[in-house]
């Protein structure tokens, strides 16, 4: 047991990494007077209308994304419950 929860353990700490790995990647997008600014971890981090900073729609996409990632991690849940890892 004490082997799975070590290998778990890796698992977390690639993942973390991942994670931070993600976030340093930056594109911008500029489509007709809108630019938007995002990070590989799906966080806005500017959008530009007109050349004016849009906080609140800044705010606005940051809540959308985290909402459909939640929703999608509880359908994943539920498609993998038919699986069963071993040793857990």
């Amino acid at each position: 047991m004490f082997d799975k929860a070590k290998d778990l353990y890796k698992l977390k700490q690639r993942a973390d990494l991942l994670k931070k790995k993600m976030a340093q990647v930056v594109v911008e997008v500029e489509v007709r007077g809108a630019k938007v600014t995002m990070r590989g971890d799906q966080t806005v981090d500017e959008v530009l209308l007109d050349g004016q900073v849009q906080a609140d729609l800044r705010k606005a996409l940051n809540k959308a994304v985290k909402k459909s990632q939640k929703e999608v991690a509880k359908k994943m849940r539920g498609d993998f419950s038919d699986f069963s890892l071993p040793g857990m």
